[in-house]
């Protein structure tokens, strides 16, 4: 009988979680463990690491699991090359739900960086207010250039002390244009940091920057292992051989 992983966390796979418990199969959920209160799925749920590529692959034969679906962020680098090998390991078929990057339009003014550390240094010398939109697991970097004036957003409210002054938002997302653009405007935001994530969910503060005219540093994503990669949850359904079921 199938039994489907989806490594989660992203809208994508919230989405393919509802599609396939409507559809009744069998699958697991597993969340990473990085967000305190993540959100409940209509699926049994796991929640934290595996304890690396090999703990994946003993994870996958001792659950008697058939398919795996990586469905996590696509900056989530390490956790995607941990499926590819332990998907080897145990000729597990896998598949990547991965929205696609967006895409520099007219108006945009962007700074395409190729890592965190390359963001850095791009920033300006003089002190300037900077919207980081990484996630607070990428932000220690942003030490080195403590004279800006930081405005941070996070899903949970940080631990310990942050490696420079900010304002720090505690709030969930998606976001909508107009929010992105009152909350750019209202913080005399001068530049924004961000990866590029793809997808609707994050994309307001893109389209803001561009209509207010500010520098976006955009952060490319990482290189990843070969594999299968769609874009919808109906490629995923029909990939497990249950096209009948594709809307939610």
């Amino acid at each position: 009988m199938m039994r489907a992983l989806i490594l989660g966390g992203t809208t994508e796979a919230n989405l393919l979680a509802v599609t396939i418990a409507r559809a009744r199969l069998a699958a697991i959920y597993s969340y990473g463990g990085r967000t305190r209160s993540p959100a409940h799925q209509p699926l049994p749920t796991r929640v934290g690491g595996f304890g690396g590529a090999r703990g994946l692959a003993d994870y996958i034969r001792g659950e008697g699991v058939t398919h795996v679906v990586d469905a996590t962020h696509p900056f989530a680098a390490e956790m995607s090359r941990k499926a590819v090998a332990a998907c080897t390991a145990t000729g597990t078929p896998l598949i990547a739900l991965e929205r696609s990057p967006w895409e520099k339009a007219s108006g945009d003014d962007w700074i395409e960086v190729a890592d965190v550390a390359s963001a850095v240094a791009v920033l300006p010398e003089h002190p300037a207010r900077v919207f980081l939109a990484i996630g607070r697991l990428h932000i220690a970097p942003f030490g080195a250039r403590p004279q800006h004036a930081y405005t941070l957003r996070f899903v949970d409210p940080p631990e310990g002390t942050l490696p420079f002054d900010a304002e720090v938002i505690v709030s969930r997302g998606p976001f909508t244009f107009e929010s992105e653009v009152e909350m750019v405007r209202t913080r005399g935001i001068e530049w924004i940091v961000a990866r590029n994530s793809g997808g609707n969910g994050a994309r307001a503060k893109i389209d803001a920057a561009r209509v207010l005219g500010l520098p976006l540093i955009m952060i490319s994503r990482p290189s990843l292992p070969e594999r299968p990669r769609v874009e919808s949850v109906a490629e995923v359904m029909q990939w497990l051989g249950h096209s009948a079921y594709l809307s939610v």
